[in-house]
């Protein structure tokens, strides 16, 4: 696949950044997005937005505090929602998953509405776009969604796309706007992920402790000791951190799109970056782009469904080997046949994704046998090997 003269882009705008850091969405922060996307897309490139915002704008639209008690009227819709008051201490239940899906229902129409308001100011149309993990881990719903969205790009369409909170379990929940950004450009070939957050990237120590931090301009490698710079939690607006952009970063760098954490009040901060400017922490891409089949199995590094692998195991598959159930120490699921799943060697980290021959359930009963034993133990036989060579992508 040949240079392409114009970018394809993902921009993930985070809780803090819509919010200015206050608890309600801010229409000047929301307008600086829209006029750098407007501009971009003017000059030819295509750009998706991946936008949280939506449970805070769903609490200042029923006037609900963060820490569950009810500011007005309007929140007495909790009442008739889930348990009586009395089996729960006040506030309790209103932090529970099904009421944050309560939010998120009336907040993403408020967030959509704003969206839509700004870049009409651009002369632009935005797409509403939910995905949860279960419409990417199936090989049918990946290619849908990849269709739709490259389909919105080429009418310079900016899609705005956010977890579909509301039917999400914990099963099928991403968790997170920055891994479901690397999934978004995973599955649209991108060739540059933004995340924008209230910091201006990756920093030697956190900052907001360390007078002395420096900002880190460039991260070749994601190691153990860039990881470490950003363990932390996210802030109580949002949902991610620096730990969780990394997470994404690797996802993403390893599908072939390079990253950019950069702070989202940075002056004219999407223009500069796609211009090749030295802003925020770079990540560059550290592999050429895949065939869609591929960046579809690693999309599953986003996932939890995992198979733990023995030094043997992983000295063959790293000779091109499939993986055989003799290999298998621990099995993480739940994840059916068909699915993809995290490869995990000896030292507890990721070396690759594949292609799931076997249920977790199945797997969980024939870790460690030998193939020819598949039969006996289940019954039935799927084949040989827990992932086919084929259908494996190696880190």
């Amino acid at each position: 696949m040949g240079e392409r003269t114009k970018k394809r882009l993902v921009v993930k705008v985070g809780t803090n950044t819509l919010t200015g850091g206050e608890d309600r969405l801010s229409q000047a922060a929301m307008l600086g997005v829209a006029r750098q996307i407007a501009r971009l897309v003017r000059d030819g490139h295509q750009v998706a937005l991946v936008s949280s915002g939506a449970i805070v704008a769903g609490r200042q639209a029923l006037s609900v505090s963060r820490n569950g008690r009810a500011a007005s009227a309007r929140a007495e819709l909790d009442a008739s929602y889930g348990e009586p008051r009395r089996s729960a201490p006040a506030g309790a239940r209103r932090r529970d998953i099904p009421f944050k899906q309560v939010l998120a229902a009336v907040g993403q129409t408020k967030l959509m509405q704003m969206w839509d308001e700004l870049f009409s100011k651009e002369d632009l149309i935005v797409a509403q776009t939910l995905l949860t993990r279960g419409d990417l881990a199936d090989r049918q719903g990946y290619l849908n969604a990849r269709n739709t969205l490259l389909a919105l790009l080429e009418r310079q369409v900016v899609p705005i796309i956010n977890e579909n909170d509301v039917v999400a379990t914990e099963e099928i929940k991403i968790g997170d706007n920055d891994n479901l950004s690397a999934l978004v450009a995973n599955l649209i070939d991108a060739d540059l992920l933004i995340l924008l957050t209230d910091q201006n990237g990756l920093y030697t120590a956190d900052p907001r402790r360390h007078s002395t931090a420096t900002l880190i301009h460039e991260v070749p490698v994601i190691s153990n000791e860039i990881i470490a710079l950003a363990a932390g939690a996210g802030t109580s607006r949002g949902t991610g951190g620096m730990a969780t952009k990394l997470q994404a970063a690797r996802l993403a760098t390893e599908s072939g799109v390079t990253v950019l954490v950069a702070g989202g009040t940075t002056d004219n901060v999407l223009v500069r970056s796609v211009t090749g400017e030295q802003v925020g922490t770079r990540f560059p891409s550290n592999r050429t782009r895949m065939e869609s089949r591929k960046r579809w199995i690693l999309a599953g590094l986003a996932g939890k469904a995992a198979a733990h692998i023995d030094a043997g195991a992983m000295a063959a598959m790293g000779r091109g080997r499939s993986l055989l159930p003799a290999g298998v120490v621990t099995v993480k699921g739940p994840f059916d046949r068909g699915d993809s799943v995290n490869i995990i060697g000896p030292e507890g980290k990721a070396v690759g994704c594949g292609v799931a021959n076997y249920s977790a359930a199945d797997l969980e009963r024939i870790k460690g046998c030998r193939s020819a034993q598949i039969t006996t133990i289940l019954g039935y036989n799927f084949g040989d090997e827990v992932i086919h060579r084929n259908n494996v992508v190696m880190l």
